[in-house]
């Protein structure tokens, strides 16, 4: 794990979801800290309310709109928003426009990416 990790925009590592992609960034693989990923979220498309008791998420929104409700907020979010969503605390992501929204990801610990693949 002391290799440096360094992905160029043609090298793509991840899944698809529901016809968009999920670039894993860095993963299991490279850290014990800290998974990251490049999230392409279909239009229209939305989580549903969940919760996880240990991985803490934080969210940056590149493109698109997106909706996140948050414990008891509601958070309309427009490019350069972030979110810090820590263990414990219900949530969900919904892609409220027509357009596919994109926002980078972090779980820690890492891992998630192992869900992801099991979609």
């Amino acid at each position: 794990m002391s290799d440096a990790v360094i992905r160029m925009p043609d090298e793509k590592k991840g899944v698809m979801l529901r016809g968009h992609p999920m670039a894993f960034l860095v993963t299991d693989e490279n850290t014990r800290h800290t998974s990251m990923f490049d999230w392409t979220i279909p239009p229209e498309f939305a989580t549903g309310r969940h919760v996880h008791r240990v991985q803490e998420e934080t969210f940056y929104l590149l493109e698109g709109e997106c909706e996140w409700h948050v414990g008891d907020r509601t958070i309309h979010a427009t490019p350069g928003t972030f979110l810090f969503i820590p263990p414990g605390v219900p949530h969900n992501i919904t892609n409220v426009s027509e357009k596919p929204a994109r926002v980078l990801m972090t779980v820690s610990p890492p891992g998630h990416e192992h869900y992801f693949e099991e979609l």
